[in-house]
């Protein structure tokens, strides 16, 4: 198993698994890979060194600074891949919890404000306008980015 770090052109990191490096620059080659962020099929493979799992090694290494104070370029990098992650995961509960109601999400907003369809969590799409007039009758909404790897089934 060949488990490499990789960017897709949004600048978001990730690994990739594959079961070896042909097959990853195959799949890369391929747009076979994309950004579980933003789902960009444009990714590069970032320089990355092996990784040694040594039992007993439960020093952190400290969080170094830049000359102004704030995090240095590698802790920026972590801290906006747990970010990322943080993102994914709240973005998963979200599907997990609603009901997809593709094309009909305004009728169906609208069902539940007015009490014709009980409450319950929804999710679909509408146009800015329709989300406007869904205002204008006192029904909020808010958007969301779904990445296209998590709207299709995992294989």
């Amino acid at each position: 198993m060949k488990v490499l770090d990789l960017r897709c052109a949004q600048d978001h990191r990730f690994e990739g698994w594959f079961a070896s490096e042909e097959d990853a620059q195959s799949q890369i080659s391929r747009d076979l890979v994309q950004c579980p962020v933003c789902g960009d099929h444009a990714v590069s493979r970032l320089p990355s060194a092996p990784r040694l799992n040594l039992s007993g090694a439960t020093a952190k290494p400290a969080l170094t600074q830049g000359r102004d104070g704030e995090p240095g370029k590698a802790e920026a990098q972590q801290m906006m891949q747990a970010l990322q992650a943080h993102y994914l995961k709240a973005v998963r509960r979200v599907l997990a919890q609603t009901e997809d109601v593709g094309d009909r999400f305004v009728e169906e907003a609208r069902r539940m404000h007015y009490e014709e369809a009980p409450e319950r969590g929804i999710r679909g799409s509408a146009t800015a306008e329709e989300v406007q007039a869904l205002a204008e009758e006192g029904i909020d909404t808010f958007p969301l980015i779904v990445p296209d790897a998590l709207k299709q089934t995992a294989h």
